[in-house]
């Protein structure tokens, strides 16, 4: 069983939060995220340290939301100081990316370029013609904008090519073998 929810989430200096019922506004360098928490669990500020205290009956439904609701509350907090990036990688022949405006355009090995609007939350860096760095300050918007562009040409498990995470290890099957 995770005891996540018991963690107490450290607030860094310079950022401030905000309660107005069930919304929760977090303030920092970086920007502003608000999100609405679940009444079942009760956030407590301490000075710079923030506890959530279940509510009522602790059953499964209840742990769950303790737990994610921390977590949730974390991730704004590293957000609004620190961001979040994930870094994609581009392998194949002719694969490329460009970067026009707010329009993400991808040579992909289809017969046409693919473009992918940008959201307005996120930013991206072309440093060179096969990396893309996607980088904001909310995490699921980050993970959710780079899933999409990976999903447009996956790494396939024969040669590896495809759109990749820069961490990600692709394990490459044999293949037939001719006699």
């Amino acid at each position: 069983m995770s005891r996540i929810g018991y963690k107490t989430v450290v607030i860094p200096e310079g950022v401030t939060i905000e309660r107005k019922d069930d919304q929760v506004t977090v303030k920092g360098p970086k920007g502003e995220l608000t999100e609405a928490f679940a009444p079942t669990v009760e956030m407590k500020v301490d000075g710079n340290e923030v506890n959530f205290e279940p509510t009522g009956k602790y059953d499964n439904k209840m742990r769950a939301m303790h737990g994610t609701q921390r977590a949730n509350f974390a991730n704004m907090v590293e957000g609004v100081t620190d961001g979040f990036a994930k870094t994609l990688k581009l392998v194949g022949v002719g694969y490329r990316t460009q970067l026009k405006g707010k329009t993400l355009t991808l040579n992909v090995g289809y017969s046409n370029p693919v473009e992918v609007p940008v959201p307005e939350d996120i930013e991206v860096k072309v440093p060179d013609n096969t990396t893309t760095e996607i980088s904001g300050i909310n995490k699921q918007h980050v993970g959710d904008f780079a899933a999409k562009v990976r999903a447009i040409r996956s790494p396939e498990p024969y040669k590896g090519k495809g759109i990749r995470y820069a961490e990600e290890h692709i394990t490459l099957k044999e293949g037939k073998t001719g006699k």
